[in-house]
């Protein structure tokens, strides 16, 4: 068993930019061509390799939770959210965001560059569209035990 104080110590040292759509990425939602995976202690972490595009998507996250603060009765920013409202401000945000720039793929870096491309300041996306898809993400529930899941 890893010492949970001794392995986050030791993910700030060994990854000074995390991935701000870690979850996503690990989860299969999303790709990102600047992103680094890395072993830590019989886990997974990513990594951003590029520091403007980490801040970047900080800055598009912090939109997702602004904007989608009513859909999912969000608390005030300082509150830590649960795992499944994170994964659908990420994995929803970042499928929004591409079907409201019609983005051939997932990459996170490619849809940043079409939205800094396509609008004057990420504030001018097509939030509805992206907020709808936020809030109807669903999170894949696993097969019970011993079943396969059905296939239709």
């Amino acid at each position: 068993m890893v010492d949970e104080a001794a392995f986050h110590a030791s993910r700030v040292r060994l990854n000074p930019t995390p991935c701000v759509f870690s979850k996503a990425l690990l989860a299969g939602c999303a790709s990102c061509s600047l992103s680094q995976r890395h072993a830590l202690a019989e886990r997974e972490v990513v990594a951003c390799t590029l520091p403007v595009a980490h801040i970047n998507c900080g800055t598009l996250r912090d939109l997702f939770y602004e904007r989608a603060t009513f859909v999912l009765r969000l608390p005030r920013p300082a509150t830590e959210i649960p795992h499944q409202t994170a994964m659908k401000l990420s994995c929803g945000g970042l499928h929004g965001l591409q079907t409201a720039l019609a983005a051939p793929n997932t990459d996170v870096h490619a849809m940043m560059q079409l939205a800094h491309s396509r609008f004057d300041s990420l504030l001018d996306l097509p939030w509805q569209t992206i907020v709808e898809h936020i809030g109807a993400w669903q999170i894949r529930r696993r097969a019970p035990a011993g079943r396969k899941p059905h296939v239709r």
